[in-house]
């Protein structure tokens, strides 16, 4: 019964969450893989390139610009590489942080109008921190793939 209980529960938060078109504005973090020309149908036709072909891509850049910076700057181009992953990290990091933060806001906000019980708050931010909404920093389809 407790079983029973938890997926209702979870459902019901997720429901909720859905009703209320709870959203996470999205943060704008610089993203070498996006191309500005490329629209959402061009993606997802036969023959498009699929998350490695995206990933191998990523990876070439930060190569490029690792490579660029290093001679530019005068240093060994792994320790540029290495920058530019921490860097990146540190920016992943504080962007998830500030989705959560933007959810737990909105959450408590539905809860103070009577909208969701705090139950179904604290499921929803379980769900979000462990990925299994696409908000909330956990999600592989919010983030660049390899990350």
């Amino acid at each position: 019964m407790e079983k029973r209980t938890k997926i209702s529960l979870a459902a019901a938060g997720a429901a909720g969450a859905l009703a209320l078109g709870i959203g996470v504005p999205a943060i704008a973090v610089a993203d070498p893989s996006a191309s500005p020309s490329a629209s959402p149908s061009a993606s997802t036709g036969p023959g498009a390139p699929g998350p490695a072909d995206r990933e191998q891509k990523r990876a070439e850049r930060q190569a490029e610009l690792a490579a660029a910076l290093a001679k530019e700057l005068g240093i060994d181009q792994a320790k540029v590489a290495a920058a530019l992953e921490k860097a990146q990290a540190q920016l992943d990091a504080a962007a998830k942080a500030e989705r959560q933060n933007q959810l737990k806001e909105r959450l408590d906000a539905a809860v103070s109008a009577g909208k969701l019980t705090q139950e179904q708050a604290d499921a929803i931010l379980k769900a979000a921190e462990s990925g299994v909404l696409p908000f909330g920093g956990g999600h592989p389809g919010h983030r660049r793939p390899g990350r």
